[in-house]
């Protein structure tokens, strides 16, 4: 009998151990919420660094080599200034304080005062295709594409920390675990997504999306499920998005969504995700609970919707019309196009500024 307990009370120490989650990355705030990491992304949860920021638009126009400003109140252009060559994407800083104009073919970033709406100094940084945060604040990491190269920087000065090459062509967007230990990122060129560790910097795996077409697969945006259990990724080519489980990586199912899908965006209320169908014009809302498509909005005439943002009280999405030179708006409310609003040459990764959340994990807008 004394021997029978003793195994239970071991057995009761050692199950919840064995199934225990990897601890957090270091760092990292708190998940205040284990079912929804996206939690503090409620409408108008605005952190006290970002109250007072006046609400804007933020259009990087990329043969255009301009920024433009819109007042979405009013969806009047404020103003347009010039920026290095190829602006790409504008990204909100992980301290929430500045944005940063990836300037890719003019191998700078410029930092935005969200104050003031005003550029400061650019800095020299190669190849910044697209920009991330590590989820405790600790790096930006630049998705330098044409180098094949992911470059952790620090995130003030951008000084290098550490360069690491990565073993695909096209290195592109990424989204963290809920816990912040890994990261999945996706490499457009080849068709395929690299496994990352956080905190060593270092590809773990490698794997190739499946073909559902003749074409092969051109992963673009990835999101993951706000109870952290699934990664979402986009691709062009198959005009749809791929399902794979958060712990079984290279594990995949396909959800259709529309002719080259490409942008993803979580709603304020957390369940619904929007997609962009840049080759048809549309967006799909496909809602997390059961990963059913459940709207689709399109744009009259057609249109070529690429990425965006969720205003702050969660009612619009304002996302680029990258082949048309103009900004879409659509009413997230009543699930309908709103207006096109006219701006630069080849407008790409709009940033709609501020927007609720504690801290930024890059690109436009990924906050927690």
């Amino acid at each position: 009998m004394k021997k029978q307990v003793a195994l239970l009370v071991a057995l009761a120490v050692l199950v919840p151990i064995a199934g225990a989650q990897a601890a957090p990355l270091p760092g990292m705030p708190p998940v205040t919420n284990p079912n929804d990491i996206y939690a503090a992304d409620r409408p108008n949860n605005l952190s006290p660094v970002v109250v007072g920021f006046p609400e804007r638009v933020y259009v990087p126009n990329h043969t255009s080599n301009t920024v433009t400003e819109i007042d979405p109140k009013t969806f009047k252009i404020i103003r347009t200034f010039k920026t290095p060559a190829g602006p790409q994407h504008v990204v909100p800083s992980w301290d929430l304080k500045t944005l940063w104009v990836n300037d890719n073919a003019g191998n700078y970033l410029t930092p935005i005062d969200p104050m003031t709406g005003l550029p400061g100094k650019s800095i020299y940084v190669h190849d910044p295709y697209n920009l991330y945060f590590t989820p405790n604040g600790k790096y930006a990491v630049v998705m330098a594409e044409a180098d094949k190269q992911m470059v952790f920087r620090d995130p003030h000065t951008m000084a290098i920390k550490k360069v690491v090459p990565v073993p695909c062509p096209g290195l592109n967007h990424a989204d963290w675990s809920a816990d912040g230990t890994f990261f999945v990122a996706t490499c457009e060129f080849s068709g395929q997504i690299l496994l990352m560790d956080t905190a060593k910097m270092k590809v773990l795996k490698v794997v190739s999306l499946p073909h559902t077409y003749t074409k092969m697969p051109m992963p673009q945006d990835v999101k993951i499920s706000p109870d952290g259990s699934t990664f979402y990724i986009a691709d062009m080519m198959s005009n749809g998005v791929w399902v794979m489980p958060a712990n079984n990586f290279g594990t995949f199912s396909f959800i259709k969504t529309g002719i080259e899908a490409h942008g993803m965006y979580v709603t304020r209320d957390s369940k619904d995700l929007l997609i962009t169908n840049r080759g048809e014009g549309s967006v799909s809302v496909l809602r997390f609970s059961d990963n059913k498509l459940i709207a689709k909005w399109k744009i009259p005439g057609g249109g070529s919707p690429d990425m965006g943002g969720i205003s702050a009280d969660g009612t619009q999405f304002w996302v680029s019309g990258r082949y048309d030179n103009v900004v879409y708006v659509f009413d997230i409310v009543h699930g309908k196009f709103l207006r096109s609003i006219k701006v630069g040459k080849e407008p790409h990764g709009l940033a709609i500024y501020p927007q609720p959340g504690r801290y930024s994990l890059g690109h436009t807008g990924v906050f927690r």
